[in-house]
């Protein structure tokens, strides 16, 4: 490839990545619908009762998008099982020293109504991670979600990497690693250190983001819980 076609794609590269939508897509009522979704669907399979797939009446809810969601249990809630839990083997726990986290499951890929793929992620984030233990049923009372709804996935240049703003997905083979937008703003990495981060997260060497590896970058739309101030 030529330096003009090389600077052509990287120009068109950078443009895609600010491209993306900074305004709020989901107004406060979906936020609440869907974070309300994410725990009854929890609570349904912690009691082991059917959850109601029913689409809900709010608009845009309804249409394939690609969504993460993300569990923590508050430190102050936290029961002597803690001990006994499984640790993120990459370390990847929240520096608010008030929450940690607990599971995230998500696709990257729209492939569910947004209202589904939130109940299906926050249920596999609960008890599938393999990861943690699965959440008891005192937990899924106090656990707090955040929900990340993905933009499609588009190519991206190492240097178009915005940190705090993309979500970067690396792959080489059959080796795949995702990390959401906030993990990098959330620990202070640089660009260098995410694209290093999303390769570890690929158990790829932390270096391929520089040779053959395929990059592919996102924004996402972040809410959670702890958005709104609690009461008292």
């Amino acid at each position: 490839m030529s330096k003009l076609s090389e600077a052509s794609e990287s120009a068109t590269a950078i443009q895609m990545a600010r491209a993306a939508p900074a305004s709020a897509e989901f107004s406060p009522e979906q936020r609440r619908t869907l974070l309300g979704i994410a725990h009854d669907a929890i609570l349904s399979r912690a009691h082991r009762q059917p959850f109601a797939d029913a689409p809900p009446l709010l608009p845009g809810l309804s249409e394939p998008r690609a969504v993460f969601t993300t569990l923590y249990l508050r430190c102050d809630q936290k029961s002597d099982q803690k001990r006994d839990r499984k640790r993120d083997p990459q370390g990847d726990v929240t520096p608010d020293l008030h929450r940690e986290l607990r599971g995230c499951v998500g696709y990257a890929v729209p492939i569910s109504p947004l209202y589904r793929a939130v109940a299906e992620t926050a249920c596999a984030a609960a008890f599938e991670d393999s990861r943690f233990l699965p959440v008891t049923r005192q937990e899924a009372l106090t656990l707090q979600v955040s929900l990340s709804v993905l933009s499609l996935l588009f190519p991206i240049h190492p240097e178009a990497v915005e940190v705090g703003r993309h979500g970067l997905i690396v792959s080489q083979g059959g080796r795949r690693g995702l990390l959401l937008p906030q993990v990098p703003a959330e620990h202070r990495w640089d660009r260098e250190t995410f694209l290093e981060q999303t390769c570890r997260k690929a158990d790829l060497p932390l270096d391929a983001w520089r040779k053959d590896a395929t990059i592919e970058a996102f924004t996402a739309e972040v809410f959670s819980d702890f958005d709104a101030p609690e009461p008292g």
